[in-house]
């Protein structure tokens, strides 16, 4: 009797841990499926949003980085870029910001900021008409400020699920203030930012240039894998009159996902002025790292 009641609970034992295996693989199977069709429905979701047309939606883009040391070092470096986008129709608006500050042992080593407002008024999915005002301020580069404004035409050149190119050409009026010069009591040139404060003697104002002008810009997005993106901004403006008055402005940009909204980002950005006033560098380069916030 003992052996017939052992046998049937072993028997019994035997079957619940074959039922709980059939209900795990079925469990498994059931995730897949499961898994499978979410991606299916996130993918035909991204599909019918990229359908929308972009004038519908308000989108901010923002990018903050900040470093700050103490102790044998004592620095702070801030970097901000922010677009706000709202459109309605066949209207879109833009406003666009890019600004570092940077202070090393209390003194100012980068002041720079960049503002940009772009109207677009499309004519077809592709052609949209672009009227644009920029100011620039940055005395590092022998500029009190920089500014700019006029009319061009935008063109989306390319445009497939992973990729898109942009191209704009403009012709503007433009403004260059060169920076007041000071001199110390010996007649010596005191450099921005002064940092050992000497008194200001003497100074000679900065030239004010007005110029018509043209730029040329291409903006070009590639999305390598689902969380990797790649950009890459150049932005060529001159002068008509004089082709040694140029300036060159190139952004490259690599954006990995981490939510929906929160991104992290390097971008290594690069300002040529060709005609630098004051003997000041030709070149200006900043890398940076960043928190991306898309909303």
């Amino acid at each position: 009797m003992k052996k017939i009641v052992l046998s049937i609970f072993v028997a019994s034992s035997l079957l619940i841990s074959a039922d709980i295996d059939s209900d795990k693989e079925q469990l498994k199977k059931d995730i897949a499926i499961a898994k499978a069709d979410a991606k299916v429905a996130k993918e035909k979701v991204e599909e019918l949003e990229a359908k929308l047309p972009p004038n519908e939606k308000f989108m901010t883009h923002t990018e903050l980085g900040f470093i700050q040391t103490r102790g044998n070092t004592d620095t702070k470096v801030f970097n901000l870029e922010l677009e706000i986008k709202k459109g309605w129709d066949k209207n879109s608006l833009m406003v666009s910001f890019d600004g570092q500050y940077a202070e090393d042992s209390g003194v100012e080593s980068k002041n720079k900021y960049f503002v940009e407002l772009e109207y677009n008024y499309s004519f077809t999915d592709r052609l949209a008409l672009v009227y644009l005002a920029g100011y620039k301020r940055d005395k590092f580069t022998g500029f009190n400020y920089q500014a700019y404004t006029g009319l061009g035409l935008n063109y989306l050149l390319l445009e497939t699920k992973s990729q898109s190119l942009d191209i704009e050409v403009d012709i503007l009026y433009s403004v260059d203030d060169s920076a007041d010069i000071d001199y110390d009591v010996n007649g010596e040139t005191i450099d921005y930012p002064n940092a050992e404060n000497k008194a200001t003697h003497s100074m000679t104002a900065g030239e004010i240039d007005k110029y018509a002008a043209y730029r040329a810009k291409a903006v070009y997005n590639w999305t390598i894998f689902s969380n990797l993106d790649f950009s890459q901004e150049l932005n060529y403006r001159a002068s008509f009159e004089d082709s040694t008055r140029y300036f060159v402005y190139s952004k490259t940009a690599f954006t990995s996902k981490i939510s929906d909204i929160f991104s992290a980002g390097l971008s290594y950005k690069v300002d040529y002025v060709n005609s630098p006033p004051s003997d000041k560098q030709y070149t200006d380069r900043t890398f940076t790292a960043n928190l991306i916030i898309d909303y």
